[in-house]
């Protein structure tokens, strides 16, 4: 059943890697990478490390295991938001390969509320395309043409759609 989910959760984790890259290319100045915009959550880095971390606390909470960065207080450069996201792809391979009870409940915000596992997965998903966007945005100001990290491109990239 979970075979349904993987073509959203692997472009997830493609679409967060071919954002990092493309800013890992770009060769931004610290200043640069500090650079918001109007309802942006942050800079470029600060958004791009926020939804890495996030991405990770949703999936540990849904794989019951742990992910040492999420809470780690490490200031991360892109290299490093690089190898977290490859870590949490990973895990999410793994955790999608076994039965998912959606319906299993989690306790959650310090321990004040409780919610369905199933719902992880839509807010990682939903986050991080949210927070994509954002960095996208900043990009853009920046006189740049954001990657594309639609699900089309993924698709083209892995094969998953062709010409006839």
């Amino acid at each position: 059943m979970n075979e349904v989910l993987l073509d959203s959760v692997r472009h997830n984790c493609w679409a967060t890697a071919h954002l990092i890259r493309f800013c890992q290319d770009q060769d931004f100045t610290a200043e640069q990478l500090e650079v918001t915009g109007v309802g942006t959550y942050g800079g470029i880095l600060a958004t791009l490390d926020h939804i890495v971390r996030c991405d990770g606390s949703y999936l540990r909470r849904l794989a019951q295991t742990e992910l040492d960065f999420v809470d780690s207080d490490e200031q991360a450069d892109l290299a490093r938001l690089a190898e977290w996201t490859e870590q949490t792809r990973v895990l999410w391979e793994e955790t999608l390969a076994k039965p998912i009870d959606t319906e299993r409940v989690i306790v959650i915000d310090d321990e004040t509320r409780e919610t369905r596992a199933g719902i992880f997965i839509a807010q990682s998903l939903n986050h991080a395309n949210h927070h994509r966007e954002q960095v996208c945005a900043v990009l853009t100001g920046f006189g740049l043409e954001p990657p594309d990290i639609q699900a089309w491109e993924y698709a083209w990239h892995t094969h998953r759609i062709w010409d006839r």
